[in-house]
């Protein structure tokens, strides 16, 4: 008995030492280490300490194309980053251990249809055209729900958040308004940097709808921008037209589907966007393999961005983009994933990709792009693709603090022998920590945060398994 209350006695003690200390340390307002129940929310300062590597992405920060800095800290100052440097006074901050980490800004992926998370694994032996016919174009007609978009949905925002990406384009076939309101439900839940790529028609109920989604949606929401997409063709052109003349309306970007596969070579799809008028400096052109040079010269000619999707392309076998043309032409090329005709959201593996496809057709391992060049695709690059670079894509004090830790320890990364090239060859979403959106932890250290993964699972599934019953068996 003594010896339980000898036992007590010394809990109480730590117990009320322990107590004490954090009411001390909440009263003096003292740095808060990460673990403890604070909150990341993007409220007060966040000083990421000693991380082992910063990559900026700012060359007048650091070291090379990428701005590199060893043995530095990155201040966050609610929504945006206010320093990057070696031992910086970060005043009163939450600290993130950064040793061992490497910091660079978060992804942004050009390109996704997040509700095909619903569709992973279909048709996997067929080429765009085939696919389509299987997996997506019987749903145009099919009673899809908002609660299948919003299943999908969240569940895609949560795998694209665990590795890394902190903007996502997704471009929605929107089958019916109820639908497209359940994705930008999930959106807006996830606390993810996005645009919404309304797919855009004739029908001026539909049009009214996409003015309204920006109004009342969009609009009200900081992370949160429009575009209007369209499939350009010449017997699709005046839902081009009208798409066009509503994104200039509204002020937004269109978002195209463009020169994807050879059977777009006869659909007149340059001419389309020639007749719209909407080839011009914002439009964002996905795909866009089985261009000639003369299409490159003119879209180089017009300030029309690439997003461009190594994996889905393969998958389909709609062959290999021509990016060393597009670096002679200073054309804007960011990274995509391309939803279900990935199946993953890993855009570390997106990087090799496009890496070993270029060296793969030139067997030359000196051709463009290297480790560094994807680095940068996937960062500033599609920030510059969206016209955003002015707010994201690197750690430049003023911008948002949209970034994420890299774990350079774990098994599959060490040891250290070049940290760039580990991290496109080497690198998988496991090994993303943290990952913060305007200065918001949407990982923590490994965890997706606020997500009951259980549930969104569960939730997808029972989404998935209506969605099966509507395409052809």
């Amino acid at each position: 008995m003594k010896q339980r209350r000898s036992v007590l006695s010394v809990f109480s003690l730590t117990l009320a030492v322990a107590l004490g200390a954090a009411l001390l340390g909440g009263l003096g307002g003292g740095t808060i280490e990460a673990g403890s129940d604070a909150e990341f929310t993007g409220a007060g300062r966040v000083v990421i300490r000693d991380a082992s590597m910063v990559l900026t992405m700012d060359p007048s920060l650091g070291e090379g194309p990428l701005g590199a800095l060893a043995d530095a800290d990155v201040v966050l100052e609610g929504t945006k980053i206010k320093q990057v440097g070696k031992d910086l006074d970060a005043g009163a901050a939450k600290v993130v251990d950064g040793r061992g980490k490497i910091v660079l800004p978060g992804f942004v992926d050009l390109h996704n249809h997040l509700w095909q998370s619903l569709i992973r694994g279909c048709a996997a032996d067929k080429e765009l055209v085939g696919w389509l016919g299987e997996c997506v174009i019987p749903l145009y007609r099919a009673p899809v729900t908002d609660a299948d978009a919003y299943a999908g949905t969240k569940l895609a925002a949560a795998d694209v958040v665990s590795t890394g990406i902190t903007t996502v384009t997704d471009w929605s076939h929107a089958f019916n308004a109820d639908f497209a309101k359940g994705g930008l439900r999930a959106l807006g839940e996830s606390k993810l940097r996005f645009l919404y790529s309304y797919n855009g028609t004739t029908d001026p109920a539909l049009q009214n709808e996409i003015r309204r989604v920006k109004r009342e949606v969009i609009d009200p929401n900081p992370l949160a921008r429009l575009q209007v997409g369209t499939h350009p063709s010449t017997g699709n052109f005046p839902s081009v037209e009208a798409s066009e003349k509503l994104a200039r309306e509204l002020g937004v970007s269109l978002n195209v589907h463009l020169l994807e596969s050879k059977a777009d070579l006869t659909a007149g799809q340059m001419d389309a966007l020639r007749r719209a008028n909407a080839l011009h400096p914002g439009l964002v052109a996905n795909h866009v393999i089985q261009a000639t040079d003369a299409d490159l010269d003119e879209l180089a000619a017009a300030g029309v961005s690439v997003a461009h999707n190594p994996l889905s392309n393969m998958r389909l076998a709609s062959g290999v983009i021509r990016l060393p043309e597009m670096k002679k032409r200073a054309m804007k090329v960011g990274l995509g994933l391309d939803g279900g005709t990935n199946d993953t959201s890993d855009m570390f593996n997106v990087m090799r990709a496009a890496v070993g496809l270029q060296r793969a057709i030139a067997t030359d391992p000196a051709v463009y792009p290297a480790t560094t060049d994807v680095l940068r695709m996937a960062t500033l690059g599609g920030a510059e693709a969206l016209g955003m670079d002015k707010e994201i894509g690197s750690l430049t004090p003023g911008k948002r603090a949209d970034l994420q830790l890299v774990d350079a320890q774990a098994v599959n990364f060490a040891p250290k022998v070049d940290w760039v090239n580990q991290l496109v060859f080497n690198t998988q979403p496991a090994n993303v920590s943290w990952v913060f959106v305007d200065g918001r932890a949407l990982k923590r250290e490994g965890r997706v945060v606020g997500i009951d993964t259980a549930r969104v699972v569960a939730d997808a599934q029972a989404a998935a398994d209506r969605i099966k019953k509507l395409l052809p068996q």
